[in-house]
């Protein structure tokens, strides 16, 4: 990546901690730049968790609990609190488990990601994760890939996450995020399919616009068909237990002590 904007990105991080008076527990890029679909001109979506003083999180009123600076048109920074994402991991929360994936960090001094990457099994959910990418692939396909002439760029936004459905069918297991290691798996190289998908890709990364070109017939049949099977295949997946709430406050205590030297006010 470029190594200016990974030290702007740094600096921002750094200023909002000052500013906000937290501690930055993780932080990563998120969409295509972590899914490898990203040409130079692609935005950077920077995610990360926090934890603020103890004293914070001792009062009677609810308070906002995620930070969202739109820094620039290419720079976007948005933040969860620990307590937050802690309680949306417990439900196999799909955007924070790819953030803990994700293969371009910022940031991570302290154990707590590594923490909470350890206990993914017992929190991760086949069926609701499938349902949450099948829910993004017919949102998108509806959108975006149904006239007569579609913006190209937009059947990546609809093939990975359909993608991510059939990882999750053959291996039950939370899905890579590198797009190509998703093609490479589950397209079989020698099908027309395999080369209209590699042909995109490598126009996407070379930062060919994209723009409004006829629809590719053979993609969104198969786009068309996969929607079909996953909606009648997400039902008869497991769900997980989860973890117990004595299990998740160590988790967070731990945070805090590690981030700031007490539990204690």
């Amino acid at each position: 990546m470029d190594e200016q904007y990974r030290l702007k990105i740094e600096a921002e991080l750094a200023r909002m901690e000052a500013e906000e008076n937290i501690r930055i527990l993780y932080a990563c890029e998120s969409g295509s730049r972590a899914w490898g679909f990203s040409s130079k001109d692609s935005d950077y979506d920077v995610r990360f968790l926090y934890v603020r003083p103890v004293e914070w999180y001792l009062s009677v009123r609810e308070r906002r609990d995620v930070i969202e600076r739109p820094i620039s048109d290419m720079l976007d920074i948005n933040g969860w609190d620990l307590r937050k994402a802690l309680a949306l991991f417990n439900k196999s929360n799909p955007p924070l488990l790819e953030w803990l994936r994700s293969p371009i960090r910022y940031k991570e001094p302290y154990s707590t990601a590594e923490r909470i990457r350890s206990l993914s099994g017992a929190t991760f959910s086949p069926k609701s994760c499938m349902y949450h990418y099948l829910h993004m692939a017919k949102g998108n396909y509806r959108d975006y890939l149904q006239g007569e002439t579609v913006r190209a760029k937009k059947y990546f936004y609809v093939l990975r996450p359909l993608l991510a459905c059939g990882w999750i069918e053959k291996y039950n297991a939370m899905p890579p995020m590198l797009f190509e290691e998703l093609v490479e798996d589950l397209i079989p190289a020698n099908r027309e399919l395999h080369s209209i998908i590699a042909h995109l890709l490598i126009r996407k990364r070379a930062g060919d616009e994209l723009r409004l070109e006829p629809r590719i017939g053979r993609l969104n049949d198969y786009l068309e068909e996969r929607i079909g099977y996953f909606e009648q295949a997400a039902g008869a997946l497991d769900t997980a237990e989860g973890l117990s709430d004595e299990q998740l406050d160590l988790l967070f205590r731990d945070a805090l002590l590690e981030a700031w030297g007490t539990v204690s006010v």
